[in-house]
């Protein structure tokens, strides 16, 4: 007998998320399960350094919040809640929501899963997590857990536990699994699904777009929709969007399965409703994803604003003057980065738009070499430097700065744990059937567009794109709305034509993917990002809007496309 359809929506996609999210997914419509995803790769540095403050903490409390005036309603509605919001600490936040359903009088059984924590193999790390799969957390569910609280799982974990559990898929099921993977990857950022942080945010009314939920089958295919009635837009291009991000190369890993990337369909099924089927999937790696969080050293910044003529002039004078202080004082820091960004203009109409900023940026493992003496040399050059000196803030102290490190384990290395809510503790066997993985050949180029007039334009007018982080490296997926601008955009955005629209790319790795059911090139740049966002390597540190600026730069497009 076929399992009815499971509907998974989604409440958050990081910490610090619309708190209303979750209110508005229970009060919205019909759902089964809704997840929450509070861990990025800063998170769980951000949680680490409140854990070294206070033992009991180290989980997302804004979770526990949105709970207090939610948790008799999902009771009520037969709602169950997974969330990773336990983050260094799923077992603490278990017992306080068990308290707060005890003083709420709400009868719900709570579960949470273990295993991820590996701090104490990565001697000086601040925190050390495993990424574990959502077989955890399907254990909880089957034993009648309400609320399900992990730590590090992969993002799609949240949809791939519910589906094992609602469906019985045993982890031998790769290609249903695989679906889940992949409408857990579109689901797990929340409103990026429903037209948020959307490259043709104009058609999708992103003033308040509401959450996305799944329509999940028994064969691994999904509907993406949301709530009647609520904000946004959810097309084959916001979900080609959110597909993109993130990912890299057409196989996409993950320890419950490898979901190919190349094999996805997406049909416009109506209005708000994208169909996600034909998705194949592989043997999961033998090993998982650890992130680790180490301790960088200290940061500290000043930006000198220059104003009017001269503009160079005045950032080489400043520039000269600090390198003189560091030679004197023999207090140089073991990196120095000067970074000019020209917003002024000529003829300015306000002083605003006559400036640019000049930005100095220290680092160091000794604090004082970033702190007090870098800062009073800045603030003493305040009457003895350029014309009209004047700094955005007065600098402080050093601030310590983080670094994040992919590291792998053997599964079976990993002692995952589903904790039932009679308090029994389960282990989650690793999984058995697992591959090495190899990249998947390129596939065949479309015939290119014939010859014609062409005009010099952004690229955005014709294609979308959208990019993100993982550690150091950066991923920019850049699709085509039509087919004849897949044909064209597959021959022109080579490795060596991105490079030139994005100069900070010339010197590093580029691997570029073809995805042609997405009509999607993905490229993934290393190194961008240096030792990843706490170390703040550049201006946009989670290169967020580097799709973006992709799209700004002008190329020539046939003007049939225009």
């Amino acid at each position: 007998m076929t399992a009815a359809p499971l509907r998974v929506g989604n409440f958050s996609g990081f910490y610090g998320d619309r708190f209303s999210a979750l209110r508005e997914m229970l009060d919205g419509g019909e759902v089964d399960v809704l997840t929450g995803d509070y861990l990025a790769e800063l998170t769980m540095l951000i949680l680490a350094r409140d854990r070294l403050k206070d033992p009991s903490a180290g989980y997302a409390r804004t979770f526990l919040r949105q709970l207090e005036d939610t948790l008799g309603r999902a009771h009520d509605k037969g709602v169950r809640i997974v969330t990773n919001a336990g983050g260094l600490n799923p077992a603490g936040l278990a017992d306080a929501i068990r308290e707060l359903a005890g003083r709420l009088g709400v009868p719900v059984r709570v579960a949470h899963v273990e295993g991820d924590d590996l701090t104490a193999r990565h001697p000086g790390s601040l925190a050390a997590h495993a990424y574990l799969g959502g077989f955890g957390i399907a254990a909880c569910l089957r034993a009648g857990a309400d609320v399900v609280v992990t730590g590090r799982v992969t993002d799609a974990a949240l949809v791939t536990g519910p589906a094992a559990a609602h469906f019985g898929w045993k982890p031998t099921d790769h290609d249903r699994l695989a679906g889940a993977v992949v409408a857990g990857h579109v689901l797990e950022c929340g409103a990026q699904a429903t037209g948020g942080n959307y490259a043709f945010f104009g058609e999708g009314g992103a003033t308040r777009p509401g959450f996305p939920l799944a329509e999940l089958h028994e064969d691994g295919s999904s509907v993406i929709t949301k709530h009647p009635g609520t904000g946004g837009l959810v097309d084959v291009g916001t979900v080609s969007a959110q597909l993109l991000y993130e990912t890299a190369g057409a196989r996409y890993a993950g320890p419950d399965a490898t979901a190919r990337l190349d094999t996805v369909r997406l049909t416009q099924a109506g209005p708000d409703r994208v169909r996600i089927d034909g998705v194949r999937g592989e043997a999961p790696p033998p090993d998982l994803k650890v992130g680790v969080n180490r301790l960088g050293g200290f940061r500290n910044e000043v930006v000198f604003v220059l104003t009017g003529l001269e503009i160079p002039s005045k950032a080489a004078l400043v520039r000269n003057q600090m390198r003189a202080y560091f030679a004197e004082s023999g207090a140089r820091p073991a990196e120095v980065g000067w970074d000019l960004a020209r917003t002024d203009r000529p003829d300015a109409s306000t002083q605003e738009t006559a400036s640019a900023l000049l930005r100095l940026v220290v680092r160091d493992p000794d604090p004082e070499k970033v702190g007090r003496a870098l800062s009073g040399a800045a603030v003493e050059l305040a009457l003895s430097s350029y014309p009209g000196f004047h700094v955005l803030a007065p600098p402080g102290k050093g601030t310590p700065y983080g670094v994040f490190e992919a590291a792998r384990v053997a599964q079976d290395a990993v002692e995952h744990v589903a904790v039932l809510p009679d308090g029994r503790r389960v282990p989650v066997p690793a999984a058995q059937d697992t591959a090495v993985l190899h990249p998947v050949p390129e596939p065949p180029l479309p015939e290119p567009l014939p010859p014609g007039p062409v005009r010099r334009a952004p690229l955005g007018l014709v294609a979308g794109a959208r990019s993100g982080d993982k550690g150091g490296d950066a991923n920019v997926g850049v699709w085509a709305r039509t087919d004849d601008a897949w044909r064209w955009l597959a021959h022109e955005l080579t490795v060596e034509r991105f490079r030139k629209l994005i100069p900070e790319a010339r010197t590093l790795p580029v691997t570029r993917h073809t995805l042609p059911n997405l009509r999607a090139l993905n490229f993934v740049v290393e190194g961008i990002l240096g030792a990843g966002v706490a170390a703040q390597a550049r201006f946009d540190p989670q290169a967020k809007a580097l799709g973006e600026w992709l799209r700004s730069r002008h190329a020539d497009i046939p003007e049939a496309l225009l």
